[in-house]
Parts: structure tokens; sequence; C-alpha cells
């Protein structure tokens, strides 16, 4: 194995609106994949609208085309795949907005990170994650 990855990644992203009395709109909308200190992939998802007390499931498909990593990080890969896990880190950077009525707009950035741990190729499946969301 040289230093130059090749991945394919896709992921599952949930859009949740707990809100029970108003819809909320997320744009601009960035997902990155990392291995270790290095980005591999990024994407862009169009905008969407959670409606009230609703979840929203968007498949992202990124790949990453020999990609070069560092010496650490190559070798720390080949020990994730000797042990038949590779671990990656997802971010997601995106603006959510809510409309109170047509006088009052609420809006913030928001932070996705995930660490997920998948198995190793051809047909690797996800077996862990960590995720959290700030704003």
């Amino acid at each position: 194995m040289g230093n130059l990855l090749n991945a394919d990644l896709t992921v599952l992203v949930n859009f949740t609106n707990p809100n029970k009395k108003v819809s909320v709109y997320f744009s601009p909308m960035y997902i990155d994949a990392y291995y270790g200190g290095t980005l591999i992939a990024t994407t862009y998802i169009e905008p969407l609208t959670a409606r009230k007390q609703h979840s929203m499931l968007v498949n992202v498909h990124m790949v990453a085309s020999q990609v070069r990593l560092g010496l650490l990080e190559s070798q720390r890969l080949k020990k994730q795949l000797e042990s038949n896990r590779a671990g990656f880190e997802i971010k997601g950077y995106f603006r959510a907005r809510a409309n109170f009525g047509s006088l009052l707009r609420y809006s913030y950035k928001l932070h996705g990170d995930c660490t997920v741990v998948f198995s190793i190729p051809p047909d690797g499946v996800m077996v862990g994650r960590k995720c959290k969301t700030r704003h």
C-alpha cells in the first residue's frame, strides 16, 4: 500500500426538526470527510426543509481518489486495516433558519462532527460511530 488513498464513502445524514410549531430550512450544507488530519472528500447538499416534528434522511456519497496521506497516517491506516477496521471523521457545516410568522426569523449555524468506524473494504459497513452537533 502506497501513500495514496482511494475511498468510496456513503453515509446517511439525518436532519431532524423536533419543533412542534415551525419548519426549519437548512442551507447551505457541506459535508467533509477526513482521514486523520487530511481532507479526503467534500460534497454539497442541496437546501431542504424539515417540516414540524419530522426527520429527513439524505444519502451522501463521497469519493476520495488518489489523496496523498502522510507517512504516519499511511502507517496508521495500514494498522487499522490489519485489525479489520478503519476510522474516519465526517464533518458537516450548515445554517438552519426558522420563520416565526412573517416578522421574526431565527437563523443559526450548526456544525456536525462524527467519528465513524467502518469494517474493511470491499464491502465495509459502519461498525461504530460517535456524533455531536453544536451551534
